[in-house]
């Protein structure tokens, strides 16, 4: 049952800075500060916005994107590290759950990483995007199980995806199951078009309504000189345009503040956990409205790692036992009950 309470959250609409190491994390530095003068207690920064989002990949063939590619490593951050540091500072003094998305270096590897970190500091969950999409496949390697969870957090059991993840429903139940209460959602914005941002608020609706929880989602958004920047040719330039959802919605799939669709910005708004109840009591897609024994899910939630040793075993052989076996303990049992003692 949820508990009696509300939380203030808030999404961030980014515009990052695409050649700089640290300037978008004095960014998101600055939106923490901000939004704890307004007394949010959870924050949600877009996918990947650390330090920006490969936004050259979806217009850049393969074969040409090296340099570019190279320069996000040069910027990634590593878990943990500097910039993790940093955000966890910002998070225990705001008092305030920081959800973060990050190119993750871990040696030769760029991941698409989202951070939990709890209001403590502490970091309560990194996960990895388990299939990066489309172009997105030349960029990142790919997360595993082990992040499909929830974690509990001050601000609640909170759960996290990024973009087209929520496409896998799969890995959409994989959170519900484990009774997410505020569901944390991130995307690139400024990218395809329109037409992204429309998809984007039927699916972020549509999650809310079956999860029964509340949805914080962010995108980031280019400047008009970004775009034309990341732009290899003016037709191209289109592909940058739009492409911006940023909003809070309710366990009833209603807006819970006005969405920002263009520019800098945040989105502010409570959420009454009373809200989960009266959605569930309708309809819990993992209790009464499941029907577990003809559809369930299987998850393994084991890490994956490209190495699994087993140390070698002791050159000293274990000392005797002195415990008898059972055949003698019966035997000696049977002798005694024989003799009357």
């Amino acid at each position: 049952m949820s508990a009696k309470k509300t939380v203030r959250a808030a999404a961030v609409q980014l515009n990052p800075e695409l050649d700089s190491a640290s300037g978008t994390v004095d960014k998101v530095l600055a939106a923490i500060e901000d939004a704890a003068a307004q007394g949010v207690q959870l924050i949600v920064f877009p996918e990947t916005v650390v330090p920006y989002y490969p936004y050259f990949s979806f217009v850049t063939p393969a074969v040409t994107m090296g340099p570019a590619h190279l320069k996000l490593y040069e910027h990634a951050p590593t878990v943990p590290g500097p910039v993790t540091d940093a955000v966890a500072d910002a998070a225990r003094t705001a008092g305030m759950v920081v959800v973060l998305g990050v190119n993750e270096r871990d040696h030769g590897t760029l991941y698409n990483t989202q951070l939990v970190f709890d209001a403590d500091g502490t970091l309560a969950l990194k996960r990895r995007k388990i299939t990066p999409t489309y172009h997105e496949r030349m960029v990142w390697g790919m997360g595993d199980g082990s992040g499909l969870r929830t974690v509990e957090t001050a601000a609640g059991t909170v759960g996290a995806l990024a973009c087209w993840e929520h496409y896998n429903p799969l890995a959409r139940y994989a959170l519900m199951a484990q009774h997410e209460q505020i569901h944390c959602s991130q995307f690139p914005g400024s990218l395809v078009g329109p037409v992204f941002a429309e998809q984007m608020e039927v699916t972020m609706r549509h999650h809310a309504l079956e999860s029964g929880c509340f949805v914080v989602n962010a995108t980031a958004w280019l400047t008009p000189e970004q775009r034309r920047a990341q732009a290899p040719s003016p037709e191209l330039e289109k592909a940058f345009n739009g492409g911006c959802y940023t909003a809070i919605i309710s366990p009833e799939g209603k807006h819970l503040a006005e969405p920002l669709r263009d520019g800098e910005g945040m989105v502010v708004a409570d959420l009454d956990f009373a809200l989960i109840d009266k959605r569930k009591r309708m309809m819990d897609a993992v209790g009464h409205y499941a029907r577990p024994e003809l559809l369930s899910l299987q998850l393994d939630a084991r890490a994956a790692t490209p190495l699994t040793r087993t140390d070698a075993p002791s050159a000293t052989p274990p000392a005797p036992s002195t415990r008898p076996d059972a055949v003698e303990a019966a035997y000696m049992q049977a002798i005694t009950t024989l003799m009357g003692k």
